[in-house]
């Protein structure tokens, strides 16, 4: 039998140790894989969502570009980067957090990203409706933006500890698991070997203490 690279001593005491070691590692490497692969399973659900947002990203893109580019064509190009400049509010974004699988991943919060007319600056007089609809778009695509990044960070933040959860599963697997056990193996078989020759032992000194007996009778 291969011997357990652990350091240990074939006593009862330490052999009762050593399965209690082996319990609880079995039942923290059982836990650890129901959070791996509820973390997959989380990875996936977010997945989808990150490629429908990707393709809301070029859509959205392509609307505002052809927005903008209609703007250009029929206010101008003064009067279009004027009504940017005249914005009175900014997108304010809020970063929060939550938690999946034990696992804390970014929540982002936006406020004014959409804005009616008369919040954003420019007045109605001197421009047409397509500035309105090239403003729109961008705020669409904006908002579009911050949920994908919410999305990816999550991503990565899954990724990471998935990798590093098939790792702690992996080591107890095939490493810290086989070592207790072959510990108990050896624990046990060493166990036996000294009781038989405990058993051998009083076997001959009470052979030996009879056979004294019987030469004191003769």
């Amino acid at each position: 039998m291969k011997m357990p690279r652990m350091e240990v001593k074939p006593t009862r005491s330490e052999l009762l140790e050593v399965k209690k070691r082996i319990k609880l590692t079995k039942s923290g490497y059982k836990i650890l894989k129901m959070k791996r692969d509820g973390l997959i399973i989380e990875f996936f659900k977010i997945l989808e969502q990150a490629k429908e947002v990707r393709m809301k990203i070029t859509k959205d893109y392509e609307l505002a570009m052809g927005k903008i580019a209609t703007a250009n064509a029929v206010d101008g190009t003064i009067a279009v980067k004027s009504a940017a400049f005249a914005l009175r509010l900014h997108p304010e974004i809020t970063l929060r957090s939550k938690n999946i699988m034990g696992l804390v991943v970014p929540e982002i919060e936006t406020n004014s990203i959409k804005s009616t007319i008369d919040q954003r600056g420019y007045g109605v007089i001197g421009t047409s409706t397509h500035i309105d609809d090239a403003t729109a778009a961008f705020e669409s695509l904006v908002e579009t933006l911050v949920q994908a990044a919410e999305i990816e960070t999550t991503m990565k933040k899954l990724l990471d500890e998935i990798e590093k959860t098939k790792r702690r599963v992996n080591a107890l697997e095939y490493k810290v698991i086989p070592e207790l056990e072959a510990a108990e193996s050896f624990i046990e078989l060493r166990l036996e070997e000294m009781e038989r020759e405990n058993t051998f032992r009083l076997k001959r000194i009470k052979d030996k203490a009879g056979a004294r007996e019987v030469e004191t009778a003769s």
